[in-house]
């Protein structure tokens, strides 16, 4: 049995995809526990990672898990998974924990989770990936609205990952052994741009999309009033002042799982239904 915590978004639902291809019995941690249209082999459980006490019956008879970051207590999460005899752990995190600049909110956070699961005494894997495909959803409003969508860092290429992917390098960590211990960053299969991504979608969807890149100035207005400031000034850090690349392309994801990631072009013809 496997437990895989933010079961209902875009990463954990790519792993419990995952594990269930692969013939493994899972169970979606969710808030609510409500069904989250899983099928066979998925039980839906309620749990509150900043809760770790709610956990208890979640984690009984789990041999794995799958862990989001940056949670209040990682170490209380971790505890609880090993007083429930759990045997394996795989934490995801991100590309610029590497960095160990803790002045940058969004590090600090991934690098403690990093810290907590590697002090846990438990086998652990931890997973940085590139920016998601998927936060090309994040779009949805403005297509719906017209055929202009904008984007702050328009000058930044990222070696942008299909989170299903994630999910593939996640399963094999989880259920093979000779990955504890290892710390695996992975990437999609080419750097792209953000108006590139726009080119593409246009295509697919046959629409005469337009891209505008938002201003360094507004975006920082808009993006404060929709996250605390320290978030907006690690954003900065990253991609204006460039402290961290996410344009690599890395051959991670093939070695780990055998075939290559899927690139653009192939993520938004599997979310053509959400797209459109």
């Amino acid at each position: 049995m496997y437990l895989v915590s933010g079961a209902s978004g875009n990463v954990g639902r790519a792993v419990v995809e995952a594990l269930v291809a692969d013939g493994r019995e899972v169970r979606a941690l969710t808030r609510s526990g409500a069904p989250a249209g899983f099928g066979e082999g998925v039980a839906t459980v309620a749990g509150n990672l900043d809760e770790p006490a709610s956990l208890a019956a979640a984690l009984e008879g789990v041999r794995g898990v799958f862990l989001l970051p940056g949670y209040a207590d990682m170490p209380g999460v971790l505890a609880e998974a090993a007083k429930a005899g759990v045997e394996r752990v795989v934490q995801l995190s991100g590309m610029s924990a590497g960095s160990g600049d803790l002045t940058n909110a969004v590090t600090a956070y991934m690098a403690a989770s990093e810290d907590a699961v590697r002090a846990s005494g438990l086998a652990w894997t931890i997973v940085r990936p590139s920016a998601f495909m998927a936060n090309t959803l994040r779009w949805l409003p403005q297509l719906r609205e017209g055929d202009v969508v904008r984007e702050a860092f328009g000058d930044v290429a990222a070696a942008m990952i299909d989170p299903y992917d994630i999910g593939r390098v996640v399963r094999v960590a989880l259920t093979d052994d000779g990955h504890a211990g290892k710390v695996y960053e992975v990437s999609g299969p080419e750097p792209i741009l953000p108006a590139e991504r726009a080119r593409v979608l246009a295509r697919e969807l046959g629409r005469d999309l337009r891209f505008e890149a938002i201003p360094d100035d507004v975006a920082r207005v808009e993006m404060e009033a929709a996250m605390p400031k320290k978030y907006v000034d690690a954003f900065f850090d990253f991609y204006v002042d460039g402290n961290l690349d996410e344009s690599r392309v890395l051959p991670t994801v093939e070695e780990v799982t055998g075939t290559a990631p899927r690139g653009f072009r192939e993520w938004v013809r599997a979310h053509l239904a959400e797209l459109s």
